[in-house]
């Protein structure tokens, strides 16, 4: 099946978790506040493979990580456990903020990169492709290696015998 994952669309006919996530992201105005960063949902709760401490992964494109930082102090500050902060991740600025709303624990997650060329998006798209390739029983297996600890990105290595780095490995199987 064909997803437009660049709007949220999709979550509506989704499952109840989907369709739950859909409503929380719609009550807080969460994509309208973050509209001119070409915001894209990723994360397991697009694709159907969350567990219930799953997050919401909000991907966003700021040139201006200090404008973005205090963008997001203004729109968001005032939501339960608040924080945002700056860290290098594979030698790239990227600014994250948490919070936390009714039943979702948010994560906005900033870089001067498209969000479509960012690693959370292509990430997904290929998770989304192999478990359609290899169906429910795959899926099952990649829930319960979640479930147990063990992250996304990881489980899909080993469930496939991919050895090395699994964030890294996973980008090559990118089509």
């Amino acid at each position: 099946m064909i997803v437009n994952f660049r709007t949220i669309e999709y979550l509506k006919s989704g499952n109840e978790r989907q369709k739950l996530a859909f409503s929380e992201i719609k009550k807080h105005k969460v994509l309208e506040k973050l509209k001119k960063y070409n915001p894209i949902l990723t994360g397991t709760i697009p694709i159907e493979i969350d567990v219930p401490e799953s997050d919401l992964d909000i991907i966003c494109e700021c040139q201006n990580h200090s404008e973005f930082k205090a963008y997001l102090l203004d729109q968001f500050s005032q939501k339960k456990d608040f924080k945002v902060y700056s860290i290098l991740q594979n030698d790239i600025e990227s600014t994250i903020a948490e919070f936390k709303t009714e039943n979702f624990l948010f994560e906005i997650f900033g870089q001067n990169i498209p969000t479509e060329k960012q690693d959370a998006y292509r990430h997904m798209i290929i998770e989304r492709n192999i478990l359609e390739e290899k169906g429910f029983e795959f899926k099952q297996k990649v829930k319960d290696l979640k479930s147990s600890g063990i992250k996304t990105e990881p489980a899909f290595a080993k469930l496939l015998g991919l050895e090395g780095n699994p964030y890294i490995e996973l980008l090559k199987l990118e089509k």
